[in-house]
C-alpha cells in the first residue's frame, strides 16, 4: 500500500513545471523555489527527483525505489523488483 502512496505523490507532484538545477552545495532546487525532493518524517524517506530533456522525471527514494513519470503516466519499481504502471487508461502493479 506504501508504493501506491508514494505512486500517488510523485505523480501528482510531476504535474508542476519548473526548470531545476544542482546548487554548488550539492542540493537540486527549482525556479519555483522549491527543492525537487524532501523528507517524508511518517515513513523515514527521503527523495530527490530530476527532470531530463525529453521531459521524463526520475524520482529514486533513499530506501531504494525509483519512479519515471510524464505527463501524469508513469512506472514506479519498488526496492523489491515489483512494479506499477499508470496510463491514461489502465494503472496497476504486477
Amino acid at each position: 500500500m506504501k508504493i501506491l502512496v508514494i505512486l500517488a505523490c510523485i505523480l501528482l507532484s510531476s504535474n508542476a513545471t519548473a526548470e531545476c538545477r544542482r546548487t554548488a552545495t550539492g542540493r537540486t532546487v527549482c525556479d519555483n523555489g522549491q527543492e525537487a525532493g524532501g523528507y517524508n518524517r511518517n515513513s523515514g524517506t527521503a527523495w530527490e527527483a530530476e527532470k531530463n530533456s525529453a521531459g521524463v522525471t526520475t524520482t529514486q527514494t533513499s530506501k531504494g525505489g525509483e519512479a519515471k513519470t510524464k505527463n501524469g503516466k508513469g512506472v514506479y519499481e519498488s526496492p523489491s523488483g515489483k512494479k506499477c504502471v499508470k496510463t491514461a487508461n489502465n494503472q496497476g502493479c504486477n
